[in-house]
């Protein structure tokens, strides 16, 4: 498998769990949507979520992506993280919203909650993905 193959995965399957470095090295891990944006895989967090904070120390991060229905294939992906933080990430945020979740029946408000909530795009460059082999 190679990145352009996980790139399609994540396009149809949003669901996954992202690890990140804690300070003392040990894996910190949470449930987040992942979607596709300009070649990246993307994920919206908070500025003030540990794994954010995390991410700013350490900008590497593991994803476990599953299908909506959990069992079946899954991959692994190995990545590199920028954070897009706002004003910049506003548009993407949006653009992210339409792949995962689609058309927003109120942009103004969701465009509001992003700053309120203080929100921020990860972009995760994948330098490793698998499985390449079953077990």
């Amino acid at each position: 498998m190679d990145p352009s193959d996980a790139l399609s995965y994540v396009t149809k399957n949003h669901h996954a769990v992202i690890a990140v470095r804690r300070q003392d090295g040990t894996p910190a891990m949470s449930p987040v949507l992942a979607g596709v944006l300009d070649g990246t895989i993307a994920i919206s967090s908070r500025e003030t979520a540990y794994k954010v904070k995390s991410l700013r120390r350490d900008p590497k991060a593991w994803l476990c992506v599953v299908p909506d229905k959990f069992f079946g294939t899954w991959i692994q992906i190995e990545a590199d993280v920028e954070i897009v933080s706002l004003p910049d990430a506003q548009e993407p945020l949006v653009e992210y919203y339409r792949a995962v979740a689609g058309e927003h029946p109120d942009w103004d408000e969701y465009r509001s909650s992003l700053i309120s909530e203080r929100r921020v795009l990860l972009r995760l460059t994948p330098t490793a993905v698998g499985p390449t082999v079953s077990g």
